[in-house]
This record gives C-alpha cells, sequence and structure tokens, in this order.
C-alpha cells in the first residue's frame, strides 16, 4: 500500500429540508386547520480516528465529502427525517488543519475518538407553527438553513514511543529491522528509506513502538535531499535514537549535522530526551572504536552507546535505555471523545 500522510478534502454538511404548507381535510372535523410538518435537520460531517489504517491514501482517489440533506416536512404533522451523515475515517495520529494548512481544527490521538467538523442545517418549520388567533390558516413555511462547507487538510503523524533520527545509511533500517518484525529496504546507497516505518520492540516482558523515518543531511529544512517533511512523524514520540554511523570520517560533524536539523525544524524535537549510539561498530577494529566513540562523546556531551544491529552487539543495552525513558514518560489514555470545532 502506498504511504500518504496528507490530504486535502473537501466537506459539506447537508442542508435542512423545507418545511411542509399542508391543512387536514378529514371527513367530519368542521376546522381542520394547518398541519404541515418541519424539515428535517441535514446531516453533519465527522472525523473519526480508527483502527486498522496507517495511511491516508484512500483521500488521493475521493476528495469530496457531502453529507444528505434532510427530508422535506410532509402533511399530518410529519416532520423529515434528518439526512445521513458522512463520516471521514482516518488512522490514529491524525491532524485536521483549516483550509490555511496552519489552524489546528482537531488532533485524534485515540482509536475512537471522533470530531465534529461541519454541523448540518436545521430543517425549516412546517405552517403549523405559524397559526395564530388571528391567522388561522397561515399560507407560510421556512425553507432549511443550508448546511455548512470548508476545505480541511488531513495530516497524518505517527504515534510511536520511540523516533529513530541520522544521516542517510546511518543503520536506521537495519535496526528497526533487526529489533522488530518490520522489514524496510535496507541498501548501501543514501534515501533507501522513502517513507516512514513502524515497528514493535520488545525488551524484558515490555514493548513500545519505534518509528524510522528518511534520513536527514544538512540542509534539510530547506527542502536539500528529501527534506524536513518527515520529521512531523516523530515529533509525538517520548524519546529520540540518535545513530551515527561508524563508517563517517567524523562522528561528531555526523551527529551536529542532524542536531541542527532538528533545531532548525523545532516544533519541540530538538528538547525531547535523545539516546545518542554509534552504529555499524562491526565494521570496526578495536582502536578505531574508542577512537570515534570518543570524538562523538565529545560533541554529544556524553558517552555513546556502541551497537550493531547486524551482530546484535549492544542492541539490548540501547533496547533497555529507550524502554526506561518510554515508561517513565507514559501516561494514562484518555477516553475517546467526541467533540465540536469552536465549542
Amino acid at each position: 500500500m502506498k504511504f500518504l500522510d496528507q490530504a486535502k478534502v473537501y466537506i459539506r454538511s447537508g442542508d435542512g429540508g423545507a418545511g411542509s404548507v399542508s391543512f387536514r381535510r378529514e371527513k367530519f372535523i368542521e376546522f381542520g386547520g394547518p398541519d404541515g410538518g418541519d424539515g428535517g435537520r441535514g446531516g453533519d460531517v465527522w472525523v473519526e480516528a480508527v483502527d486498522g489504517l496507517n495511511t491516508l491514501i484512500d483521500y488521493r482517489y475521493q476528495q469530496h465529502f457531502k453529507a444528505k440533506t434532510g427530508v422535506h416536512g410532509m402533511g399530518r404533522n410529519r416532520t423529515g427525517a434528518k439526512g445521513a451523515d458522512v463520516t471521514l475515517k482516518v488512522p490514529v495520529g491524525t491532524q485536521v488543519y483549516a483550509e490555511d494548512n496552519e489552524t489546528l481544527i482537531c488532533d485524534l490521538t485515540e482509536v475512537g475518538q471522533r470530531f465534529l467538523l461541519a454541523k448540518g442545517g436545521n430543517g425549516g418549520f412546517g405552517n403549523q407553527h405559524f397559526k395564530t388567533s388571528t391567522n388561522q390558516a397561515p399560507r407560510r413555511a421556512n425553507p432549511g438553513l443550508p448546511g455548512e462547507e470548508m476545505t480541511v487538510w488531513l495530516r497524518l503523524k505517527l504515534i510511536a514511543d520511540a523516533g529513530l533520527v541520522g544521516l542517510p545509511n546511518a543503520g536506521k533500517s537495519t535496526f528497526l529491522a533487526a529489533v522488530t518484525a518490520a522489514k524496510p529496504k535496507i541498501a548501501d546507497y543514501p534515501f533507501t528509506t522513502l517513507h516512514p516505518g513502524l515497528g514493535v520492540a520488545r525488551i524484558d516482558g515490555r514493548e513500545f513502538v519505534i518509528a524510522d523515518i528518511p534520513g536527514l543531511i544538512e540542509g534539510a529544512h530547506e527542502g536539500i535531499g528529501i527534506g524536513d517533511r518527515f520529521l512531523g512523524h516523530v515529533e509525538r514520540t517520548r524519546v529520540l535514537l540518535h545513530l551515527v554511523s561508524a563508517l563517517e570520517e567524523s562522528p561528531a560533524k555526523a551527529y551536529r549535522t542532524v542536531r541542527g536539523e532538528l533545531e532548525a525544524y523545532a516544533h519541540g524535537l530538538a528538547e525531547k530526551p535523545e539516546i545518542v549510539a554509534l552504529s555499524q561498530i562491526d565494521t570496526l577494529d578495536a582502536d578505531e572504536r574508542k577512537k570515534k566513540a570518543a570524538a562523538l562523546k565529545k560533541a554529544c556531551g556524553r558517552a555513546p552507546f556502541l551497537l550493531s544491529a547486524v551482530t546484535g552487539e549492544g542492541v539490548e543495552a540501547v533496547l533497555r535505555a529507550l524502554i526506561a525513558v518510554v515508561e517513565e514518560a507514559r501516561q494514562a489514555v484518555p477516553a475517546p471523545t467526541e467533540t465540536r470545532w469552536g465549542s
């Protein structure tokens, strides 16, 4: 399935049904009077986070969603039925923005959360509502109110506990494949990873979710390389695992490059807890390991973990460090809610 993390859609709630102009005409009833029913309310447009989705690909093929108009009122005081609602089903972690793509409308972070985007128009009154002592046979009824319409942006940000960051070919996908059941593409050329990936890691009987994103290069915040678009997928993580390849001539420079991109991106990424690891150490001898680990320690201010996802060396220590931060940050899950924009 193709990965799509942003989509623009047009939505419109249903118009209200018109009220009816009608009069009772029954045998043996001398004064029938008005009996026009009210129109039904138009359908609403909802957005709901559901389980089993991990992309917005459905919204590439359909971008217009319109709820049904309310049924018109009828004689004998019959009120029209409400128009059918429309529900946009999206993956957990989806944010809905206004047309300017900057104003956040809602953020759906739990399965079952629903949000009312556009409310249907009210139905019009039938002529029974306009009967007075001086006007006992009103011949007027209200039309239904129009529905609401707007264009919104859907933006998916993956829900994960830990995020992998680093330069291209730092070993992020190899690490994800080694510690989870995920099967990311792995190759010896830059930007092998083109789309974010998720996997569930287990250590000491505990589980947490890891997100892998395409590698960053200097100038990514200006669109160089793949850019920093996918950094949004690690915004929600509780900890970052920063992998620096042992194959880099200067691990310190590689570390500072990625840190600079995280700071330029902002959105709190640079302030997140960070675990630094020198990866792919199976390619170095003991002296080179010490030399590059020392250089990386000087750059990041603490001793980095040493790991090799290929041989498994140091992997468990890194996972335990990650789960310790994750469990400390975890909070009680709030109950799913239904809300209305502007309420």
